[in-house]
């Protein structure tokens, strides 16, 4: 639905004028870079609740105390959540002033989250400069074809990319598998849909995910050595898995609703994709916590320079600004889960049902 602050249809770029988004992202600039104090102290509270939480569980399985164990899965994950937005923000260099203390403190949360610091780190920002662009699909996204391009594909490729947008692939048994082995294996170049769109340096990202590999192996043979490889599997698997669970629903929401952008060459804008391509994701308070306000995706891609700790005071001050943004709340959010085509005619994502439909229709008009 539209932001309850403005009321405007978010697919109509008339809704935000140029002056408008200008003027919005002065405002964000504002907000742009760490403050040190409250970084130190992010970064101070989540591994010093989330290393307890880890050892408590460690010892509740260990001695039997499986209802404890079983109690605190749900908050482990969410702080894995949250070391992954600081690794996030470590890679858009807004979490520290440092580039060095970013890039260390994000190999080192990387530990945690076993996501590669270096390649994901490029990856995103490749994301961010062709958000919504058709022409610079394929990095750092989740795959979206347009209707044309889906009708033109063979009776096989179309079965295999409704496999990969169905629910289930995506939000439940995707992420274990691309987390846990498909970031452990060394890179497939890149392959984007635009030829002049520069693919990702392979040596740079087989680099990243074995530096990574290697790191995990000393750090979790470690803990295997003193507590068991039962015990560290019984405890991290399940940590892992319901983080990256909640955080693939995460990072599907951010872009992935009804009314989002897309737009081609010549009338891509980078404001206008980063205000309209990206939602408001209303979440409960402590959901922000966990989740580092990363629902408040409309700023955080107006200005990746504003540190995860100040995404929330930003909008709140530029509230009479914000205009054509879409705000979703948890419940809404749901009907988003079967869309999976982009509609170049009616400017909106559609599922293969509504596809279907529109198809038959246009074979019995004509």
């Amino acid at each position: 639905m539209p932001d309850n602050l403005t009321g405007n249809t978010p697919s109509s770029s008339s809704s935000s004028t140029a002056a408008d988004l200008k003027q919005l992202a002065e405002h964000c600039r504002t907000y742009k870079g760490s403050v040190m104090s409250r970084s130190f102290i992010q970064l101070g509270n989540t591994l010093g609740l989330f290393l307890p939480i880890v050892g408590v569980m460690l010892y509740a399985w260990m001695h039997q105390i499986y209802w404890l164990y079983a109690l605190l899965i749900l908050p482990a994950g969410g702080l894995v959540i949250r070391l992954f937005i600081i690794q996030h923000d470590c890679g858009h260099g807004s979490f520290f002033k440092s580039r060095l203390a970013n890039d260390m403190t994000g190999r080192f949360t990387s530990i945690f989250t076993f996501i590669p610091y270096d390649i994901w780190k490029l990856g995103h920002n490749i994301h961010h400069a062709g958000s919504g662009h058709l022409g610079r699909r394929g990095i750092g996204d989740v795959n979206t074809l347009t209707v044309k391009e889906f009708e033109a594909l063979s009776p096989m490729r179309k079965l295999y990319y409704r496999a990969y947008r169905h629910p289930l692939t995506l939000l439940v048994f995707g992420p274990p598998i691309y987390i846990l082995l498909l970031l452990r294996l060394p890179p497939i170049p890149f392959a984007p849909q635009k030829e002049n769109f520069n693919p990702m340096p392979a040596m740079r990202g087989l680099k990243s995910i074995m530096g990574l590999n290697i790191a995990l192996a000393a750090f979790y043979g470690a803990a295997c050595y003193l507590f068991g490889w039962q015990a560290v599997l019984a405890v991290y698997l399940p940590i892992i898995v319901t983080a990256f669970g909640f955080g693939q629903w995460l990072f599907y929401m951010q872009h992935q609703y009804e009314d989002t952008y897309w737009k081609g060459e010549g009338q891509w804008a980078y404001n206008e994709a980063a205000v309209l391509g990206s939602s408001h994701y209303d979440l409960p308070k402590v959901l922000h916590w966990f989740t580092g306000n990363i629902g408040f995706h409309h700023i955080h891609h107006l200005c990746p320079g504003i540190p995860n700790y100040r995404l929330e005071e930003c909008h709140h001050a530029g509230k009479e600004m914000l205009t054509g943004v879409t705000r979703l709340t948890i419940r809404e959010s749901l009907k988003s889960i079967h869309l999976a085509l982009w509609d170049e005619e009616r400017f909106k994502l559609i599922s293969f049902r509504e596809w279907r439909k529109n198809h038959a229709a246009a074979a019995t008009s004509a």
